[in-house]
Formats: C-alpha cells, sequence, structure tokens
C-alpha cells in the first residue's frame, strides 16, 4: 500500500512541472503584416509641410518573456518598420537641406523609419476572462527623410535618431471554449512639443492550444503618430494607419 501511495506522489511530482509550466513561464513570439496610410509631412523648421504618400505594406515582429519571479517585470521587444513614400506638387515654397523648392514642383518625398520598442510591464490580472498590464516602453527611432525634384533631380536627405521614454497599457478579454478574444495595446507619450502615439487592437482565434505550444491569428487595426519637435534639427508630425493581420505563437 505503501509502495502503491509513494508511486503515486512520485508521479503527481512529475507530471506538475508539464502541468502548470504554462503560469510559470511563456515565451511569446508574433509578426504582423500593416496596410499602412501615412498622412502629414516633415520639415527643419516647426512649418511641416503636408506631402501625399501611397499606401503601403509595412511589417512588425515582436518577442515577450514571462515569468513568475516577484517584482521583476516582464519583457518585450517590438520591431516596426515604416517606409512610405509619394509624389507631391507643392502648394507653396519649401525648403530643406539648404535647398527651397518652389510652389508647383513636383516634389518625390519618402520616409524611413525604424523604430524597436524595449518594454518592461507587469501582469495585473491574468487568467482567461481578462489580463490587463501596465508598465513602461523606451522606443529608440532612426529615421530618414528624402526629398527629389522630379523634373530636376535635385535633392536633399536628413536623418535622426533618438530614444522616447513612454507608459505602455494592455488589456485582453477571452471567451472562454471559443478561442476568440480581443485585445487593446498602447504606448503614449506627451511632453513639451513631442507627442507620440501607437495604439492596436485586435479581434484573436487561438486555432491551436495545448500543452506545447498555442498559436493565435490576429485581425485589427493599429494608429501611429509621429510629432516631434527639433529633434537632431529635423521636425515631423506623421501619421500612419491601417488594418493589419498577424500570427502569435506561444510556448
Amino acid at each position: 500500500m505503501k509502495k502503491r501511495v509513494l508511486a503515486a506522489a512520485l508521479g503527481a511530482l512529475c507530471l506538475a512541472p508539464a502541468t502548470h509550466a504554462d503560469t510559470l513561464l511563456g515565451l511569446y513570439a508574433g509578426a504582423q503584416g500593416w496596410n499602412t496610410s501615412t498622412s502629414g509631412g516633415f520639415s527643419e523648421t516647426s512649418n511641416t509641410a503636408d506631402f501625399d504618400f501611397d499606401s503601403t505594406t509595412n511589417a512588425s515582429l515582436y518577442v515577450a518573456f514571462e515569468h513568475f519571479v516577484p517584482l521583476v517585470p516582464n519583457v518585450k521587444v517590438n520591431y516596426l518598420q515604416l517606409d512610405t513614400d509619394g509624389v507631391t506638387n507643392l502648394n507653396a515654397a519649401f525648403e530643406f537641406e539648404g535647398t527651397v523648392y518652389e510652389a508647383n514642383t513636383s516634389l518625390l518625398t519618402d520616409a524611413s523609419i525604424d523604430s524597436a520598442d524595449l518594454i518592461l510591464y507587469y501582469e495585473i490580472f491574468d487568467n482567461d476572462l481578462v489580463s490587463f498590464d501596465i508598465g513602461v516602453n523606451g522606443k529608440y527611432i532612426d529615421g530618414t527623410f528624402y526629398v527629389e525634384d522630379v523634373d530636376s533631380g535635385e535633392s536633399g536627405e536628413a536623418s535622426f535618431k533618438g530614444i522616447i521614454p513612454m507608459a505602455y497599457s494592455r488589456v485582453e478579454f477571452g471567451l472562454p471554449f471559443t478561442g476568440l478574444g480581443v485585445y487593446a495595446e498602447g504606448s503614449y507619450l506627451s511632453f513639451d512639443d513631442h507627442e507620440v502615439r501607437d495604439i492596436q487592437a485586435a479581434l484573436t482565434y487561438s486555432f491551436v492550444e495545448n500543452l506545447a505550444i498555442d498559436m493565435t491569428l490576429q485581425v485589427g487595426y493599429r494608429d501611429i503618430t509621429v510629432d516631434i519637435e527639433d529633434l537632431d534639427d529635423i521636425y515631423a508630425d506623421l501619421g500612419f494607419d491601417g488594418v493589419f493581420a498577424g500570427l502569435e505563437i506561444h510556448f
């Protein structure tokens, strides 16, 4: 009898780590394709021009690690590439990199911004019905703006980069036994003349759920505002928004 009890106890101990591994440690990896519409413009002065940009498809990748250690924040790293261009018929003269482009000039404009987020966050709630995270985000941006007179070929290029501290939060709701859920996630900063916002909301569907791996589809909407004043002598007031689709894998 004692041997049977001991064997059952050992079996339970052996199964316990596998059964509860998901609540102790979690690794998330995801990728999104984003159909992006762009508005606004940039300049070397506070009088930014408004340009016509074409819609493009941009990519976003992220990895998050969650653990059970008290007081130590969870970590999420996100990379986003924002590339857009277009041709604008100037309504007024525009100066960039020492060159004045007169009104009625057909001006090619290109904006390329790489963004990397290091997010440290805590899970305030975490269950099958609702989860709520809060934290801080150190957003590193590295961008290049380029303009070219379509007719003359005269051009100019300027680059900028910096780290922007932001507040971060995420809330998620699940519908038990369906695999369906919704979430809203965002980072925000408003300081002096800078305003940077990155907000997304999505409907999710988990089509694979087992002890080894979860796989979840995402379809949602994302909105990013980059309003910066005199960052490396660059001024920008740009808005990016559109529908995205993604896949997240949870190990």
